[in-house]
């Protein structure tokens, strides 16, 4: 294949060889169609729950009585305090994973017994985040 290109006013023509075929996906200024911002209510479903690892609790737990993490992240923003009433839907916390924040919403309603994470720790998936009263 024969090209012509011109750099600083100066034309040069060039021989190239295509050495495969290029795919949709291998175009020039391709970008994969991404998901849009999602809001997560934290589960209640111990079904749901990963093996204990690092940083979870080991013992038997009220899954009605928690909050745990559905993805690996970094806490981005924390919206409650202990003791705050939460309904059901209310924001509990922001994570943030490959750029994208993920809204934490309360399953149910309840009060904040104890935060088990801050504002710029990592958390992994079903690690838990918060203990309802």
């Amino acid at each position: 294949m024969k090209l012509r290109i011109e750099i600083d006013g100066k034309a040069y023509d060039l021989d190239v060889e295509v050495l495969e075929e290029d795919g949709p996906q291998r175009r020039a200024g391709y970008l994969p169609p991404h998901a849009p911002p999602m809001t997560v209510r934290s589960s209640t479903a111990a079904a749901a729950a990963p093996a204990p690892s690092a940083g979870m609790a080991t013992g038997p737990v009220d899954e009605e009585k928690v909050c745990r993490s559905p993805l690996a992240g970094v806490v981005n923003r924390i919206a409650v305090k202990q003791g705050q009433e939460l309904k059901q839907d209310d924001l509990i916390m922001v994570l943030e994973a490959m750029k994208m924040e993920t809204n934490i919403t309360a399953a149910h309603p309840g009060k904040v017994q104890a935060l088990r994470v801050a504002e710029g720790d990592g958390v992994t998936v079903g690690q838990i985040l918060m203990d309802y009263a």
